[in-house]
C-alpha cells in the first residue's frame, strides 16, 4: 500500500508502518524530519525523479514524497466496542456505502481528532484505503482503528448486542442530533451522499437524528455532518468529565 504527501508520510513514519521511502523533493525542514524519522527506523530511502512519484501516486499531489507502508491491522467490531484506552465509553463511526475517498479520508481525520474509538466500513461499495484516503485524512489513516466488515446492517446488530447505541444520521429524522446523550457508548452511522442510509441499515439503527438546516440547501457534505455530530459528542463528554472532577 502507498501513501503520499508530507503529512501522511510523516504520520505513517510516526506509526512505524513505513517499509520504503521515495523522495524527489528538495530538502527543507519538513523533508528533513521525514528523512530523520526514516533513518532512525532504518527505512530504505531512495532519491528518484519526480515523474517516478507522479506514476506511483497516479496523479495525486505527492509533494515529492511517497512511502510504501505495512498493511494496517484489521480490527473486529467487538474490539472497537470496548472502552477506549482512557476508559471512555466507545464512540464509533460507521460508514454505510461511502465510496468517495475524499469524504472517507476527511471522516477518518475528524474521527481521529474527536478521539473516536474506531471506524467501521464495508469491504465492498466503500472507498479503498489507499493513498487518496491517506492524503485526505492528513495522515490520520496511519493511526486509525478500522474494522472492515462484509455487511454493515449486520455490524449494526453486533454493536447493539455489545450494548452500543446506534444512531443514524438522516435528513428526515424527527429528532435533532443534540437530543442524543453522546456520553453513552454510541456509534454514529453515516450514509452516502445523495442516497443516505440504506434501508436495512436505517431500520436497524436504535434511533435516527438530523442536523437542522436553516439556509437554502437541504443537507451538509457527509464529512462535514460527521464533524458536527462528533464534536457534539466531544462537547458532551468534556462537560461530563469536568463535572466528575
Amino acid at each position: 500500500m502507498l501513501v503520499y504527501g508530507i503529512n501522511p508520510v510523516l504520520e505513517a513514519l510516526r506509526a512505524k508502518r513505513v517499509t520504503r521511502l521515495q523522495i524527489s523533493a528538495r530538502q527543507d525542514k519538513r523533508i528533513d524530519e521525514v528523512l530523520a524519522l526514516a533513518a532512525a527506523q532504518d527505512v530504505r530511502t531512495e532519491r528518484v525523479d519526480a515523474h517516478v512519484l507522479d506514476r506511483a501516486a497516479r496523479g495525486g499531489v505527492h509533494q515529492g514524497v511517497v512511502a510504501e507502508i505495512e498493511q494496517a491491522r484489521d480490527y473486529t467490531v467487538q474490539q472497537l466496542a470496548l472502552p477506549s484506552e482512557r476508559g471512555h465509553a466507545p464512540l464509533i463511526v460507521v460508514l454505510d456505502g461511502i465510496e468517495d475517498p475524499h469524504n472517507a479520508g476527511a471522516i477518518i481525520r475528524t474521527a481521529d481528532a474527536a478521539g473516536a474509538t474506531g471506524v467501521i466500513r464495508q469491504a465492498r461499495h466503500s472507498a479503498a484505503l489507499d493513498g487518496v484516503v491517506g492524503k485526505a485524512s492528513a495522515g490520520a489513516l496511519a493511526h486509525a482503528r478500522i474494522a472492515t466488515v462484509v455487511n454493515i446492517a449486520r455490524a449494526v446488530e453486533e454493536l447493539k448486542e455489545a450494548q452500543i447505541w446506534t444512531v443514524g444520521l438522516a435528513g428526515d429524522a424527527s429528532e435533532r442530533y443534540t437530543d442524543v446523550d453522546w456520553t453513552l457508548s454510541t456509534a454514529i452511522v453515516l450514509g452516502a451522499e445523495g442516497t443516505g442510509l440504506r434501508r436495512l441499515v436505517r431500520e436497524r439503527c436504535d434511533r435516527l437524528v438530523r442536523i437542522p438546516m436553516l439556509g437554502s440547501v437541504g443537507s451538509l457534505n457527509v464529512s462535514v455532518a460527521a464533524g458536527v455530530v462528533l464534536f457534539e459528542a466531544v462537547r458532551q463528554r468534556t462537560v461530563a468529565d469536568s463535572t466528575r472532577c
